[in-house]
This record gives structure tokens, sequence and C-alpha cells, in this order.
């Protein structure tokens, strides 16, 4: 069947091309270098939250965070910021340590 290789018992058609392996989601940091699962982190920027008088200031260390490789809405780490407790943040407000 030309370029399309056909399975004689049920009908299949594919390529014969090797198919490329789907890449690893690889997630940075604010300056670029990669974040791992617990990794130690430093946040760049005041953040301010919804119900809290206070804020996260700059220069707060994160341990242990957690990647979240499936954020739809851009929270991709998963951690515990002390003070505040169990938050989600975006990679691009933070550098590694």
């Amino acid at each position: 069947m030309g370029a399309l290789l056909v399975c004689p018992l049920c009908g299949h058609e594919w390529n014969d091309e090797p198919v490329e392996e789907a890449q690893d989601e690889v997630i940075k940091d604010a300056f670029g270098t990669v974040l791992t699962d617990g990794d130690t982190v430093s946040v760049i920027k005041d953040l301010k939250f919804k119900g809290s008088s206070t804020a996260i200031k700059v220069g707060t260390k994160v341990r242990n965070i957690r990647l979240v490789l499936d954020a739809t809405d851009g929270h991709d780490i998963d951690c515990k910021v002390d003070g505040f407790g169990a938050m989600q943040l975006k990679s691009s407000v933070v550098k590694k340590v």
C-alpha cells in the first residue's frame, strides 16, 4: 500500500516512520533555572492574596516544593509557606536557591 503498512488481520494502517517521544514538561523559575521536586526557592516579589491583610514578602524561602505538571491556571508549584500554610505559586515569581 505504498508508504503505509497494513495489518492483514484487522486492516489497521500505519506509517513505518519512528514515533517521536513526548517531551517531559520542564518547569523553570523566573531566571530560566530548571526546577525539580524538593527544591528550595525564594520569592522575588511581594505576593498579596485575598482574605489576608499581610503579604508574602520578597526573599521568603519556600522549602520542599512539589511541581504540578498539569496546571491549567498557571500555578505550577505546590508548597507550604511558613506563616501562611499550603498554597500554589507560579514559577514566574520564584527563583531557585
